[in-house]
C-alpha cells in the first residue's frame, strides 16, 4: 500500500492555494532584511514578480532596467563581481528567453553568483498567446555549464528554494508558474538542492514530476489508490539531477512517467531519460507540452487540452501498466 506517512493528500478540497510568485516576493523581502548583499533587478515587471514587497523595504536595492533584459543580465553579472547577490527577474519567455547569450557568457562562463528567476513559465500567460509562453526555459538553462536549475512544486517550496539560492555560491535559475496552485508542502518540508523528494511511495509505477506537475501527479496517485501503487517523486532540482533517487525508484517499479509544464523535449522528461538510458533502461512515458508552440486560452483550459492533468496521468498509467515488461 501507499506509504501515507509521506505526502499523499487525503482531502484536496481543504488545501489552500497560492501563486508561487507570492512565495518568491515574500521570501526575497524577508531575506533582504538579513542579507544586505541581496539586490533585485527587474525589467519593467515589478508587480508581476511580486518585487513590490522588496522595493517597499529596500527601494535603493531595486534596479529597474526597463525593457532591456540583455542589459539586465550584464548588470547582474557586474554586481555579482562586486560582491552583491543579484536576483535577475522577468517572465521566463524574456529571462532567459531574450538574454540567454548574456547568461551564458557573462554569468555562467565565469560562474558568477547571479540568481535568475523566470516567472509565468508554462501556460501562465495563456491569454497572451504563444510568444508569451515559455516551454523551453529548462532546456535552455540546463545545457549551460555551472548553472543550477530549479522548478519548485508550490508556494512554500519556492520560499525554501530562494533561501537555498542565496546560500549557494554560484549561478542558479529558478522557474516559477503564475497561477494559484495547491500548497502540498509545508514550511517544515525539507528542501535540499539536488535532492529529489519521495512524496508518496509505491511499487507499481514511478512518477517523476516538477513544478505544477507535482500536484497533478499527487492527485493522480490519489485517484488510483487501491488500483495501482504509484510512487510520486518531486524532482525540484532539474540540474544537478538526483540520479540515485531516480534510479532506485525505477529499479523498484520498472515503469516511469514524467510530468512537467514544459516541453517534453529538453526538460525534466529528457533529463530523466538521459539518466535511465545510461543507468537503468526503463519503460517510460513523458507528459508535458508536445513539440509545438502554445496558443491563446485560459491556463487551466490549456493544461487540460495538452494533457498536463491528473486525469491524463491516470490514463497513461493504466496504459503503461497493461504493457508487458
Amino acid at each position: 500500500m501507499i506509504n501515507k506517512e509521506m505526502y499523499l493528500v487525503e482531502d484536496w478540497e481543504t488545501l489552500a492555494k497560492k501563486p508561487m510568485r507570492d512565495g518568491y516576493g515574500e521570501m526575497l523581502a524577508e531575506i533582504g532584511k538579513k542579507d544586505g548583499r541581496v539586490v533585485a533587478l527587474i525589467a519593467d515587471l515589478l508587480d508581476s514578480l511580486r518585487l513590490d514587497l522588496f522595493k517597499k523595504d529596500f527601494p535603493d536595492r531595486v534596479i529597474e532596467l526597463g525593457i532591456a533584459e540583455q542589459n539586465m543580465m550584464g548588470v547582474g553579472a557586474g554586481l555579482a563581481m562586486g560582491g552583491k547577490v543579484p536576483f535577475v527577474n522577468s517572465i521566463a519567455c524574456f529571462n532567459p528567453g531574450y538574454n540567454w547569450n548574456q547568461l551564458r557568457v557573462s554569468v555562467c562562463l565565469g560562474r558568477e553568483n547571479v540568481k535568475i528567476v523566470g516567472g509565468h513559465a508554462g501556460f501562465g500567460n495563456g491569454v497572451d498567446g504563444a510568444n508569451q509562453q515559455a516551454f523551453e526555459d529548462m532546456a535552455l538553462t540546463r545545457v549551460l555549464p555551472n548553472l543550477v536549475v530549479l522548478a519548485p512544486a508550490d508556494y512554500e517550496q519556492v520560499k525554501k528554494a530562494v533561501m537555498a539560492m542565496v546560500e549557494y555560491n554560484g549561478p542558479v535559475y529558478m522557474r516559477i508558474t503564475k497561477l494559484s496552485r495547491e500548497i502540498i508542502t509545508t514550511n517544515i518540508t525539507p528542501f535540499e538542492l539536488g535532492k529529489a523528494q519521495v512524496f508518496c511511495g509505491g511499487r507499481d509505477v514511478s512518477i517523476f514530476a516538477c513544478g505544477a506537475g507535482v500536484a497533478e501527479a499527487m492527485r493522480a496517485a490519489k485517484q488510483l489508490e487501491g488500483e495501482v501503487e504509484v510512487e510520486v517523486i518531486n524532482v525540484h532540482t532539474i540540474k544537478p539531477i538526483d540520479k540515485e533517487t531516480l534510479v532506485r525508484s525505477a529499479k523498484k517499479t520498472k515503469k516511469v512517467i514524467t510530468v512537467e509544464e514544459h516541453s517534453v523535449i529538453g526538460g525534466l522528461g529528457s533529463a530523466v531519460a538521459e539518466v535511465l538510458a545510461e543507468e537503468f533502461p526503463t519503460r517510460m512515458r513523458r507528459i508535458g507540452m508536445p513539440d509545438c508552440f502554445g496558443e491563446s486560452g485560459e491556463p487551466e483550459e490549456l493544461m487540460k487540452k495538452y494533457g498536463i492533468t491528473a486525469d491524463n496521468i491516470v490514463l497513461e498509467i493504466r496504459k503503461i501498466m497493461k504493457e508487458n515488461d
